[in-house]
C-alpha cells in the first residue's frame, strides 16, 4: 500500500495519546473505586465478562480512528478493477460486402446489434470510441462514456463502397494517440508538431536568425520525440485496444498488415471479428455481380502481429457471444488505485459498531 498524501501519516501521534489518555482514565477510576467503599463494592460485583466488554467500544472506536487518520492520507493499493483498458475503439466495416445475408438478416445488422449488447455491458467509466471504414474510414463517435451518442452513431451507418481496412486500424490509432502522425511510409510514427505544440517551423526572412537560436532546444525536442518512436513490446500497452469487425477482404487504401504492425509498434492489441462465412455470398447491384467472401487468414494475422485474438462470427448469436467473451476478458486488471473511500467506510462500520454495543451493554455512547 502507498499513500497520495504520505505527509500527513504523522496524524497517527494521536492513536498512542488515546490509548495514554484512556489507561489514565482507567486508572483515575481506580482509585476512586479505592476511596469510595461503595465503588469498590460495584467494581467486585462486576463479572470477568463485564470487565472485558467494557473496553470492546472503546478498542473498536480506536481502530475506527485509525482509519480515519489512514484515509485521510489517500491510501492507493493494487486492485483489480472492473476496467482493464480505459479506451475502446470499435473499427467497423460500413462497406457494400456488409449488406450479405449469409449472417441474417444481414452482416452490417447483424454487427450493429452486436456492437449495441457489447456497448451496454461495459462499465461506465471506459471510453468507447467508434470508426467506421469503407472506402475510406472516419471517426464518428469520439471516445465517450455517453452510451447514448454511441448507440446514435452505431444506428447512422450506412454502406459505402470500397473496403480499406488498413484505413480503419490507422484512423483507430490515431484516436488513441491524437498526437502522433502515423505514416506508412515510415517504419515508425512521428510525432505531430503542430499537435505537440513543440515543433516550431524556420521562418524565411527576418525572423530566420531567433528560429536559429531555437534549433537548439528543437534539437532536444526531436529527441524526446524519437525516444517516443521507440516500438514497444507488442501488446504491452494497456490503456486502449482496438476491436476490428470486418469481412475482411481489403479492396484499397493501406496494406493492413503494415498498418497491425504500427498498432504492435505502440503496444496496441487490434482484436479482429470476422463476420460473414468462407464460401461467401454473390451480392450484386446496377448490372455487376461479385462473390464476398470472409478472408480469415487476413485477420488472423493482424491479430497474431499485435498480441491479440481472432473470432470467427457465423451468425448474429455467435457474434454476440464473441463480444461477451471480449467484456469478461478485457474488463479484469490489476492497477494502483486510490482506495480512500473503502477505507472510510470500514472505519465508519467499526465506529456504528463501537456506538452500538456502548448503547446496548451500558446505554451510553462509548
Amino acid at each position: 500500500m502507498t499513500f497520495l498524501w504520505p505527509e500527513l501519516l504523522w496524524l497517527l501521534v494521536t492513536v498512542p495519546v488515546a490509548v495514554g489518555t484512556y489507561l489514565w482514565l482507567l486508572r483515575r477510576k481506580k482509585r476512586l473505586a479505592v476511596r469510595y467503599a461503595s465503588l469498590a463494592m460495584v467494581r467486585d460485583a462486576l463479572s470477568v465478562g463485564n470487565r472485558f466488554r467494557r473496553h470492546v467500544p472503546p478498542l473498536l472506536f480506536l481502530i475506527a480512528l485509525t482509519l480515519m487518520i489512514v484515509a485521510i492520507a489517500r491510501p492507493a493499493a493494487v486492485v483489480t478493477l472492473p476496467s482493464q483498458h480505459e479506451t475502446i475503439i470499435l473499427a467497423m466495416d460500413v462497406s457494400g460486402s456488409m449488406r450479405a445475408v449469409d449472417v441474417q438478416p444481414n452482416r452490417l445488422t447483424a454487427a450493429q446489434e452486436a456492437a449495441r449488447a457489447f456497448i451496454n455491458d461495459q462499465p461506465h467509466n471506459v471510453r468507447i470510441g467508434i470508426v467506421s471504414f469503407a472506402g475510406t474510414a472516419a471517426v464518428v463517435q469520439p471516445p465517450t462514456e455517453n452510451r447514448e451518442d454511441l448507440l446514435a452513431a452505431i444506428d447512422r451507418f450506412t454502406l459505402q463502397r470500397g473496403t480499406a481496412v488498413g484505413s480503419g486500424i490507422l484512423v483507430s490509432l490515431k484516436t488513441i494517440f491524437p498526437e502522433v502522425e502515423f505514416d506508412l511510409g515510415r517504419s515508425n510514427p512521428r510525432i505531430n508538431a503542430s499537435d505537440t505544440g513543440r515543433g516550431r517551423p524556420l521562418a524565411r526572412g527576418k525572423g530566420a536568425d531567433k528560429d536559429a537560436k531555437d534549433a537548439g532546444k528543437d534539437a532536444k525536442d526531436s529527441s524526446k520525440d524519437k525516444d517516443a518512436d521507440k516500438p514497444v513490446a507488442p501488446g504491452s500497452y494497456q490503456s486502449a485496444a482496438i476491436i476490428l469487425l470486418t469481412d475482411g477482404q481489403t479492396t484499397t487504401g493501406p496494406d493492413p498488415v503494415e498498418a497491425a504492425k504500427m498498432a504492435a509498434d505502440r503496444g496496441v492489441r487490434v482484436y479482429t471479428v470476422g463476420i460473414g462465412t468462407v464460401a461467401g455470398e454473390i451480392i450484386g447491384a446496377e448490372g455487376w455481380s461479385m462473390r464476398v467472401r470472409l478472408d480469415e487468414e487476413a485477420l488472423k494475422q493482424i491479430a497474431n502481429i499485435t498480441r491479440a485474438d481472432y473470432f470467427y462470427a457465423g451468425n448474429a448469436t455467435d457474434l454476440k457471444k464473441i463480444y461477451e467473451g471480449m467484456n469478461a476478458k478485457m474488463v479484469l486488471k490489476k492497477q494502483q488505485t486510490e482506495i480512500t473511500a473503502l477505507v472510510v467506510a470500514v472505519a465508519a462500520i467499526f465506529a456504528t459498531l463501537a456506538a452500538g454495543l456502548s448503547l446496548v451493554w451500558f446505554n451510553r455512547l462509548l
